[in-house]
Order: C-alpha cells, then sequence, then structure tokens
C-alpha cells in the first residue's frame, strides 16, 4: 500500500467524522418526520376521523410530563358500554339550571364545556356545576371555530385564559378537558392544553341540538349514531335551548332502560 502523506492524511480523517456524522444524524431526522405526521389533524366530529377511541386514547399517544396526554379523548372512564354526556357553550342563566335538574333526576355526571366569559358572567353557575359533582372543560374564550388558522399566540391565549376566568369562577375547581370550538384542533392546541392539564376531548355524536330540529329529531340522532363512540354534544348555550332539556330527558331514560351507564371521558391514558 502507498504511503499517505499530510494531506491525505487530513482528508481520510475528515473523511471518516463526516459518515459517523451522518450515520447519527439519519435516525434523528426520521424521529421527527414520525412525530409531526403523528401530530397531524383531520377534522371531523371533535377531529374523530383520524383518532378514534383506539387511537386517540391508546397507549401510544403523545403524553406530557404532568401524565395528560395531547391525543384527542373519546373514551369513558366508566368502561367501553358507557356514554359520557358533555354539555357546550354555557353556562346560562336559563338553560344551565334547567340541565342540572334533568341530570340530577336521573343520577349523571357530565362534562361542562364552557366559555370563559360565560363562566366569569355567571360564577354563581359554575360553582353549582362543580358542587353537583359535575366536570369543567374550557372552550376557549370568543369560540372561534377558524382559531386552527391564527397563530399558536391566539391559539394560547383563547385557551388559557377562558381556562383561569373558569377556574377563577369555580373557586378552586380545576379544568380537566379542552374542547376546540368546531373540533378546530392543531397539534399546538392540543400540546397547549395538555401542558396545562387539560386533555383534549372530542366527540362521537353530535346531537344536532344547537340547530334546533325537534326533541324527537335530536332524541333519534343521538340514538342512531350512538354507535360511532361514547361521548355526545348537547348544549346549553346560544339561544334557546329547550329542545336540548327535553331530548337531554329522554335520551337519559333511554340509555338508564338500556342499562347503560354514563361516566367522564378518560383524561389520561388507560
Amino acid at each position: 500500500m502507498a504511503k499517505l502523506g499530510n494531506r491525505s492524511r487530513v482528508a481520510l480523517a475528515a473523511g471518516v467524522v463526516v459518515v459517523a456524522a451522518s450515520a447519527w444524524v439519519v435516525p434523528t431526522v426520521t424521529a421527527t418526520t414520525s412525530v409531526a405526521a403523528d401530530q397531524r389533524v383531520t377534522h371531523g366530529q371533535g377531529d374523530g376521523a383520524q383518532e378514534d377511541g383506539s387511537q386517540a386514547d391508546g397507549a401510544g399517544a403523545q403524553q406530557q410530563s404532568g401524565g395528560v396526554p395531547e391525543s384527542i379523548a373519546h373514551a369513558s372512564e366508566a368502561g367501553g358500554n358507557a356514554v359520557n354526556i358533555t354539555i357546550d357553550d354555557g353556562p346560562d342563566p336559563v338553560w344551565t339550571p334547567k340541565v342540572l335538574d334533568v341530570l340530577k333526576r336521573y343520577g349523571v355526571k357530565a362534562t361542562f364545556c364552557m366559555i370563559g366569559p360565560q363562566a366569569k358572567a355567571h360564577p354563581d353557575l359554575v360553582k353549582q356545576v362543580v358542587a353537583a359533582g359535575h366536570r369543567l372543560c374550557d372552550h376557549t374564550v370568543d369560540h372561534d371555530t377558524t382559531m386552527d388558522k391564527k397563530p399558536v399566540a391566539y391559539q394560547e391565549k383563547e385557551i388559557l385564559d377562558a381556562k383561569k376566568m373558569i377556574e377563577d369562577a369555580a373557586g378552586g375547581a380545576h379544568v380537566l378537558y379542552y374542547r376546540a370550538p368546531g373540533g378546530s384542533f392543531t397539534p399546538d392546541s392540543r400540546r397547549i392544553a395538555a401542558a396545562n392539564g387539560m386533555r383534549p376531548l372530542g366527540w362521537n355524536v353530535d346531537s344536532k341540538d344547537f340547530e334546533k330540529p325537534g326533541t324527537a329529531a335530536i332524541v333519534e340522532t343521538v340514538k342512531k349514531e350512538l354507535g360511532n363512540g361514547p361521548t355526545v354534544l348537547f348544549h346549553d348555550g346560544g339561544g334557546d335551548r329547550r329542545q336540548t332539556v327535553e331530548a337531554l330527558d329522554q335520551v337519559l331514560g333511554w340509555l338508564k332502560a338500556q342499562g347503560r351507564p354514563t361516566g367522564f371521558p378518560v383524561q389520561t391514558t388507560p
């Protein structure tokens, strides 16, 4: 073998360093790409189109160090046959007490996804919700269904300002979930929520009560779509919710007759 000069030895040593560095760089890039792909969100019923109960609540979910995953929850803490009742857009001084009365009559606990300024304006109702054993959910400040198109700083302010308003009104109870308006979750909003102790919360059944299609239509929608998953969406805010109150009464009676328990959405990974 020919002897190498000084310049040749330097060039060869540099080549070895480059090859060694490349061997470590490639796995790092691959891992980053995998995480980005895992966080990609497709809109649907609370993003259920991508993250159904098994995927959203599975052991492979992205998880914050505090134990709250970034993935969207749908499953119930009460088991596979249980139904989660969730109530959005309140509290409302007319309709929230009526919803609470129906829930109390059936001994059902629900999750109330509150809009920050509504909670701030009606702290007595927030405290009633907590005192009755229900859980709190952050539904942002402005209910902006296009917030997934807005800067991360805007999303963070919408989420965290609402959380503070709700918790201040509650007098100490913690907000355990975050539900994006219209299901407009993003990887950033889910990360922000989880980092602040709130599990992103989707839904499987949109009762369509917000459209006021009639009590019978709301009840039929819930019965028909419950096979999609356990989390049902109702509203106690946003206008006249008379049909919602009547439909909720009928749905809870039907669930009781079916032997279906109710529960809270999972907050941590099973």
